[in-house]
């Protein structure tokens, strides 16, 4: 295969990544406190002895999260929090301490409160949120303070990576990140609300068509070199 293949292939597959991210992106169209993610390509140049032109190649192996603040839903719901605005909230896994925006929480059975997977979310001191069993009415205010029965119980936390590009996805809805992170106190949380996916599923379809338009170009390339290189070898084998 020649420069002009490989430079080709290297393009297909991060067309074919691309397209894997955005069919993923529109299968969370519905998941709470879902980020956006995209791809971005990289252009690598290389030259070549001689007076041959140089070779381009490209990557796309850096994934980007995109952090529009998504649509707000009203739940009523007592443990649903929204954020509004900047910052995650922080939930302990088996894995350590990740960050995330999807806030419908329930108590346990020992009173703390956890997400649908039983991460246990974290106060503003790092510390699991209890609920007192007895409590009659739980009232959330805007800056975070959880109260029972008009008592002040707790904080809950938000934070943001102290670097942006430290917050690495683990999974749909919870975030790694590597370095530092830093607390968030301008931000407001809403109960009874949920934040929806950031997904605009019309920028996506738009995105897909597109992508698999520019696939089927390099595809068709990559069969026309194989037809020439093909009959090369056979002229040549006469």
């Amino acid at each position: 295969m020649d420069n002009a293949g490989y430079t080709t292939l290297t393009r297909q597959t991060g067309l074919l990544r691309e397209m894997q991210t955005v069919a993923n992106n529109l299968a969370n169209l519905s998941t709470t406190g879902f980020r956006k993610e995209g791809v971005i390509f990289a252009e690598h140049i290389k030259a070549l002895d001689g007076k041959e032109a140089s070779l381009s190649m490209a990557t796309a192996n850096v994934r980007l999260t995109v952090q529009l603040q998504g649509s707000l839903t009203r739940t009523n719901g007592t443990f649903d929090f929204a954020i509004e605005g900047e910052g995650f909230f922080m939930v302990e896994t088996p894995d350590g301490e990740r960050l995330t925006r999807a806030g419908s929480f329930t108590p346990n059975a020992e009173g703390e409160l956890v997400t649908p997977d039983g991460y246990r979310l974290l106060d503003g001191g790092g510390s699991p949120i209890f609920i007192p069993p007895d409590a009659r009415t739980i009232a959330l205010a805007s800056d975070g303070t959880l109260s029972a029965d008009g008592k002040p119980q707790t904080q809950i936390g938000l934070y943001i990576p102290a670097d942006p590009t430290d917050l690495t996805r683990q999974n749909g809805v919870l975030f790694r990140v590597a370095g530092d992170v830093l607390p968030v106190e301008e931000t407001s949380i809403l109960q009874g609300f949920v934040e929806g996916s950031n997904v605009n599923p019309v920028i996506e379809i738009a995105r897909m068509i597109e992508v698999q338009r520019a696939y089927e170009l390099g595809q068709g390339f990559l069969d026309k070199e194989d037809e020439r290189i093909r009959g090369v070898l056979q002229t040549l084998g006469r």
